[in-house]
């Protein structure tokens, strides 16, 4: 039997009032939301992760007002995984050899996280996954939500899980499974930043028509367990500057939590234009500071990720609802960008989200579309937080670091005191991929090697990120003209996919290294943490990332 035989075959299906794509904070808090209105309903979540946590990758410094709403007890709970509120709140510019700390009373009150607690956002999402099973929701992690299925008028009327058992070179394996129909009345997706399906649902049904275009990062993280002398619970620090320079934007982030922890992380913003920036180098020098290197020293390393992050805010939500589904949580864009902050509307909008279901389904209303819920959330606590700061993002681009974040922090200060901003609302401009300079427009940006203590390089660093995938099996990276990226992506930007992947999935390689002839372009696809920023980043927009098999890619521990 061949593939196209083996595709026709039928799948089977079951029938649910929901579907939700995705077992982060936003699915599982509409999951839970469902089942406290109405605990009839049937509600099912599907998860790409090996298990619930698996691939959620965040800071994390959390901001409890979601968890407050959703579940007003959590703090009674002794499961719940948030143990360390924060107590020392610190902000600093840093240059090459020192910093300057910022003084808390100049920066404006929403960006104080007093009252916030430092967690590992995969442990809350396994914690709210427990809590949704014992509703009686059922997830399904391992499955990964391959397809949308749509209706006769068009509508989304379910999703279908990717088939297993499809070798590298197309051919049907022993053990070949059919994926599974999940159909459902409404179908909510909320599968993070660049969502592979709520990709095709934005383009399919224009959701981002007269929206400004959405704005990425990326953010690497590490977790740490640090020397108790060097540890302070509570401590929450922050720093832009140094190792990036004033034209590209980006920070950092230290987190002291239980267990000598440390959480460790840099952002950088992708409209940067210099093609041979590599954001997994300047996060590995950024740790060599002076402010920072000592607390690694005589620590060890255990886990590594990267994801990419939603940084356009409030001009760039794209419309939430289309015939039959809706967006919640990151794949909606829904992150405060100054803040570094993003669970807490994720939870708020899987919760908003919920119940404009369960009254479009007590209407006798299915598969059409939650008008009331794009209607509502610019007027819900999530549109008061992004519209706040929506010109921060835009002036740090368009001014620099020194001058954007100052103008941003100004911009912040009006509307916390006048509730408005001088500037209205400011337009981001053109997407990240197409920001980059050529080559021969910008000075080579050379990284030194790891040390071994604190900074590493990126195959070591996926191996803690526990990140497997099955090796015969078709690349989920999907290249729409293979010979782009030599013919075009290396003569006019040395082709930064093999610089911008955290991981060493893509790579260059020659027949003679040393005179650099015949050039082969590498996709190590196994090796692939689920970031996205070679969809989103990729100049010629060349790279579309599709889900693997279910279960496969990164399986992070307490990040």
């Amino acid at each position: 039997m061949d593939l196209a035989e083996a595709q026709a075959m039928p799948r089977e299906g079951m029938d649910y009032d929901v579907v939700i794509v995705g077992a982060g904070p936003a699915g599982l808090s509409a999951a839970i939301r469902l089942k406290q209105l109405n605990p009839d309903l049937g509600v099912v979540v599907v998860e790409k992760g090996s298990e619930v946590g698996a691939h959620i990758l965040s800071g994390a410094v959390i901001d409890p007002i979601g968890l407050d709403r959703l579940i007003p007890d959590w703090r009674e709970d002794p499961d719940a995984p948030l143990k360390t509120p924060v107590t020392d709140d610190r902000f600093y510019v840093l240059g090459p050899a020192g910093g300057v700390r910022l003084p808390n009373a100049l920066m404006p009150g929403l960006m104080s996280n007093h009252g916030a607690y430092i967690a590992s956002l995969g442990n809350v999402a396994r914690w709210l996954g427990a809590r949704a099973e014992a509703l009686g929701v059922e997830i399904y992690p391992g499955f990964a939500a391959a397809e949308v299925l749509y209706g006769d008028n068009g509508e989304v009327v379910g999703v279908a899980t990717g088939d297993m058992g499809v070798s590298k070179t197309g051919d049907v394996k022993d053990g070949f499974t059919r994926g599974m129909e999940l159909r459902g009345k409404y179908v909510l997706f909320g599968e993070g930043a660049r969502g592979s399906l709520s990709k095709q649902l934005i383009k399919r049904f224009a959701l981002d028509a007269d929206r400004e275009p959405q704005k990425f990062g990326i953010g690497l993280k590490e977790l740490w367990q640090v020397a108790p002398e060097k540890h302070r619970p509570g401590l929450v620090q922050h720093s832009f500057g140094w190792p990036l320079d004033m034209k590209t934007g980006g920070g950092s982030f230290l987190y002291h939590f239980e267990d000598n922890l440390v959480a460790v992380g840099f952002v950088v913003h992708l409209n940067y234009e210099n093609p041979t920036l590599s954001p997994f180098d300047e996060f590995q020098r950024f740790k060599q500071h002076p402010l920072v290197r000592d607390t690694f020293v005589g620590g060890k390393r255990i886990s590594y990720g990267a994801r990419a992050i939603t940084e356009g805010g409030w001009q760039s939500v794209p419309k939430l609802s289309f015939p039959g589904g809706a967006l919640i949580g990151c794949a909606a864009g829904f992150v405060n960008v100054p803040r570094i902050k993003g669970s807490h509307n994720a939870v708020l909008s899987g919760m908003l989200c919920a119940e404009h279901v369960v009254a479009a389904l007590a209407e006798g209303r299915a598969n059409d579309e939650l008008r009331s819920y794009e209607d509502a959330w610019r007027e819900s606590a999530i549109g008061k937080d992004l519209k706040r700061v929506r010109n921060v993002k835009p002036l740090w681009s368009k001014f620099g670091t020194a001058v954007g974040v100052a103008l941003g922090g100004l911009d912040m200060w009006t509307n916390q005191l006048f509730g408005g901003s001088f500037f209205g609302t400011l337009k981001h401009g053109k997407p990240d991929y197409a920001s980059l300079k050529r080559i021969d427009q910008v000075k080579p940006i050379t990284y030194p090697k790891p040390d071994g203590v604190v900074s590493f390089d990126k195959l070591s660093s996926v191996f803690l990120s526990a990140t497997n995938h099955e090796e015969d099996q078709p690349s989920h990276l999907r290249l729409t003209d293979p010979s782009i990226p030599v013919d075009r992506n290396l003569p006019l930007y040395g082709e930064p996919a093999r610089l911008y992947c955290p991981a060493g999935v893509y790579e260059v390689v020659y027949a003679d290294p040393e005179a650099r002839t015949d050039p082969r372009f590498v996709i190590n696809a196994q090796n692939c943490v689920h970031c996205k920023t070679c969809d989103i980043k990729d100049p010629s927009q060349n790279i579309t990332w599709v889900t693997p098999e279910g279960g496969g890619g990164p399986n992070y521990p307490n990040m």
